[in-house]
């Protein structure tokens, strides 16, 4: 039998627990597929197994969880030289799993963990927020973003993504819009925004499609400014084209700089960031990710 390479599977400690999961992994290695498991506790133990999988010669890492471990585990492997950077895979064991569902990635355990050892490995663009911060699906700001941090997780263990919505509805009277100042090259917009989205992908929030044209191979960053007092349709999910929608401004960028003068946060695939000033910029090809032939953010 010919010697697999090595994938190291990092795993959310919430989904360790997943039978179907334990039921793929076991098919897989009786199919001579090497594959090694870790499970994470704690802050950081995501980029100290990346460590191990490099010390190992891991062809792949996978990240087993929701959004945010999907970005813990590529802000590390942005960290990585290039000719010793593991190709990313994916298993989808979160609430939202935005990312993962906008690239089409299976949500069986079986299907999914196939594509992420075997899968083509396509070239992707992620991005950077002030230097420090990454994200590989999108940075929202506004009412979406309090939505999304301030939904008991109870009622997202109970309800999934439908959490989100029904948070939503519940909190409408809170609806507020955040002033700031957007710049980017040709590009320059001042005012009240209810949501601001910046995608590399194109959803969030649960399925909120708020940069539907977005591709995640381009070099660009899609942008959408929420202007008015219009989130009940998106989140009842119709926010999809909106280039005539002159409530909804767009624009594709290679980076751009958003000012407020008050603080504002940002989710930032899940995970918050507060401020008043975010540099955000396009890394072109910045990583390696095994994707279905099919996947609709593939230029």
């Amino acid at each position: 039998m010919v010697k697999q390479p090595l994938t190291l599977l990092i795993l959310n400690g919430k989904g360790a627990s997943n039978e179907d999961l334990r039921a793929a992994i076991a098919t897989l290695r009786d199919e001579g597929f090497a594959i090694t498991v870790r499970v994470t506790w704690e802050k950081g133990d995501g980029e100290r197994y990346l460590d191990e999988a490099i010390q190992l010669g891991a062809e792949t890492v996978v990240a087993g969880g929701g959004d945010g471990t999907v970005n813990e585990i590529a802000t590390a492997l942005a960290a990585v030289a290039a000719e010793q950077r593991p190709v990313l895979g994916i298993l989808p064991l979160g609430t939202a799993n935005d990312f993962a569902t906008s690239v089409s990635i299976p949500a069986e355990m079986e299907p999914a963990l196939r594509l992420a050892v075997q899968g083509k490995a396509y070239i992707i663009d992620l991005a950077r927020v002030n230097q420090g911060r990454y994200f590989i699906n999108m940075a929202t700001g506004g009412f979406g973003t309090r939505i999304t941090t301030e939904t008991p997780e109870k009622l997202k263990s109970a309800l999934g993504s439908a959490s989100y919505f029904i948070h939503g509805l519940m909190r409408m009277d809170t609806l507020k819009p955040d002033s700031s100042e957007i710049s980017g090259p040709g590009f320059q917009w001042q005012g009240d925004a209810l949501t601001i989205g910046v995608g590399n992908g194109r959803q969030a929030g649960g399925g909120q499609c708020l940069c539907p044209s977005a591709l995640i191979n381009d070099g660009q960053l899609d942008l959408s400014i929420v202007t008015t007092q219009e989130l009940l349709p998106i989140l009842l999910h119709s926010l999809t084209s909106n280039d005539d929608n002159p409530n909804i401004v767009t624009a594709k960028l290679t980076w751009l700089r958003i000012v407020s003068p008050s603080e504002m946060t940002f989710n930032l695939d899940g995970e918050p960031l507060s401020g008043r000033e975010f540099e955000i910029e396009v890394m072109p090809g910045a990583l390696s990710c095994r994707l279905p032939p099919q996947c609709p953010l593939l230029a």
